[in-house]
């Protein structure tokens, strides 16, 4: 149920490459699970994406930590509305996107410097960047080509009772 609830925190747990171990139920339900990607999940990446804004505005001083989870999951809603795959890896969706800001935000948080401050103009830099790329999350939205609505709701459904089944 939790998949066809337009929740992008379902998505990737189910799509992480972290896995320690899988099944062929769980292969099977990664492959149905396509069918339960909608433009509708942009909702949940604006929220998941303003929630991490003001964390990061809020903080004093302000880390990076919160900032670069901004930048992710706005990334990973346009990337999932342009693309029709889920990507919750910022290193990854950077090589699609290619923001300069991204690798150097990167770097400061692996040196150790993750509570480090940024400065009046950094922030407004990415004040700015927060507009653009949620300006862009919303019209990829309006112009995917992902349904509205899941179409996977029958599938899943047969695949619960045979898990069940076996189990």
């Amino acid at each position: 149920m939790l998949l066809l609830k337009n929740n992008g925190y379902v998505l990737e747990q189910l799509y992480s490459p972290l896995i320690i171990q899988t099944t062929p139920g769980h292969t099977e339900l990664k492959e149905i699970a396509k069918g339960c990607f909608t433009s509708l999940h942009s909702h949940h990446y604006l929220g998941f994406a303003e929630t991490q804004r003001k964390l990061f505005e809020k903080e004093d001083p302000r880390r990076v930590k919160p900032l670069l989870y901004m930048y992710r999951v706005l990334l990973s809603g346009i990337y999932l509305m342009q693309m029709g795959e889920v990507e919750a890896n910022l290193l990854r969706l950077n090589e699609y996107f290619r923001l300069p800001q991204i690798e150097d935000l990167v770097s400061l948080k692996l040196s150790g410097a993750e509570k480090s401050t940024l400065s009046d103009i950094d922030l407004d830099f990415h004040e700015s960047e927060y507009r653009r790329l949620r300006a862009a999350l919303e019209e990829a939205s309006e112009t995917s080509d992902l349904p509205k609505l899941p179409t996977a709701k029958p599938a899943l459904h047969d695949l619960a009772i045979r898990l069940r089944a076996l189990g």
